[in-house]
């Protein structure tokens, strides 16, 4: 859009409207509709220019609706001058919050000298930001105020580092809202999980263990202590473990690799946790016990199951769910994962009769644990 282009698309009406118009409302209805055309506008050089010379007017506004107004209409736009952007940051909390929560003119250093200036809510509007670089994040920590490192904590977009969680428990280890808020994380390293035990709520304990992988020894722990605070369903621990390996090598170890909690696995779909339970069991390399359990005849999945010596009348129940599993596709979306192991274990329930009451209480109860929407689509 060229410098005339831009004048022309603004009347004398709008530029009277900014300048001299009568009330708040008008002057801020003005702000909106240039700043519109600004941020549709591909600027360049001289209409980079003249733009901001229209923004230095409107944020000169003594009326804090006005440069609201321009922050609000250019909060995600790239068009905003970085001087602006920076003045908007600076303002009250009102004219800020969009532009410290949303800009993306402003860098990793920006936000880390706003930080140090920042307090209440634009603080939290930098933590809740859609990606918050790890030196920000650590300056957020550094500021000490409960809200925003709760909100940092609770954000998947802000990059926490090793020394950024150290940092968080050092200083909000006995702040369990804090502490809490980590458990909301999409992924969370083992040895923060592990911390997390001590400084949890009943009720958050049960959503960390459901949602991340717990270290193998401290799962069978929490699973074996009836005076712990909450018991960790240990199929479910199967499917989150990022070591299948090592986490059945640690339940047999325990004697908690039993043929229960391997059927249970295979009827929640955690196949790879069964892969593996075979090959420990069987006594063979995993890579091995994968080409039996898959094999697309009727002797491998027979030959490897004999090896565990897990009971003959549990062979059938493995024996459905391995086909009904190659007859499905395994989506790659979080919600369709959960809809495909409801309707593995539905299937091979249906199949298969023989499955003992207590594993089939526990597989229906799962399925009545899972959201509505799914139990619906099944």
């Amino acid at each position: 859009m060229a410098v005339v282009a831009l004048r022309n698309r603004l009347t004398d009406t709008d530029i009277r409207r900014l300048v001299k118009g009568g009330d708040d409302d008008e002057r801020a209805n003005a702000a909106r509709k240039i700043c519109r055309l600004i941020d549709a506008a591909p600027l360049q050089g001289e209409e980079s220019q003249a733009a901001s010379g229209i923004l230095q007017l409107i944020i000169q506004d003594s009326a804090e609706l006005v440069r609201r107004a321009l922050a609000v209409t250019l909060r995600q736009s790239k068009n905003l001058p970085h001087d602006i952007a920076m003045r908007l940051a600076a303002d009250v909390e009102e004219v800020a919050t969009p532009i410290l929560l949303s800009s993306p003119v402003l860098d990793e250093d920006d936000l880390t000298r706003l930080v140090e200036t920042s307090d209440g809510g634009k603080l939290c509007a930098i933590a809740a930001r859609e990606h918050v670089p790890a030196i920000v994040v650590e300056a957020i920590i550094d500021k000490g105020e409960e809200k925003s490192v709760g909100i940092a904590a609770s954000n998947d977009g802000a990059e926490f580092s090793q020394d950024a969680y150290e940092k968080a428990f050092a200083s909000f280890c006995e702040n369990q809202g804090v502490m809490e808020a980590f458990v909301a994380r999409s992924t969370l390293p083992l040895a923060v999980t592990e911390k997390l035990i001590a400084h949890i709520s009943d009720e958050a304990m049960q959503r960390l263990v459901a949602k991340h992988a717990l270290p193998p020894q401290l799962a069978v722990e929490l699973a074996e202590d009836a005076r712990e605070r909450a018991t960790v369903d240990l199929v479910e621990q199967a499917g989150l473990a990022h070591d299948p390996q090592h986490f059945v090598q640690q339940l047999r170890m325990n004697g908690r690799l039993t043929p229960s909690l391997v059927l249970r696995a295979m009827l929640c779909g955690h196949v790879a946790f069964v892969e593996h339970a075979f090959a420990e069991l069987a006594g063979v390399t995993h890579a091995r016990a994968w080409l039996l359990v898959h094999d697309a005849g009727p002797l491998g999945l027979r030959a490897i199951y004999d090896r565990t010596g897990m009971p003959p009348r549990l062979y059938p129940a493995f024996r459905a769910s391995i086909d009904i599993f190659h007859s499905m596709e395994m989506p790659h979306d979080p919600q369709g994962r959960e809809h495909f192991k409801a309707t593995l274990a539905e299937r091979a329930i249906t199949r298969f009769q023989g499955i003992p009451e207590e594993d089939l209480d526990y597989v229906l109860d799962r399925l009545h644990a899972a959201p509505a929407e799914l139990r619906e689509a099944s």
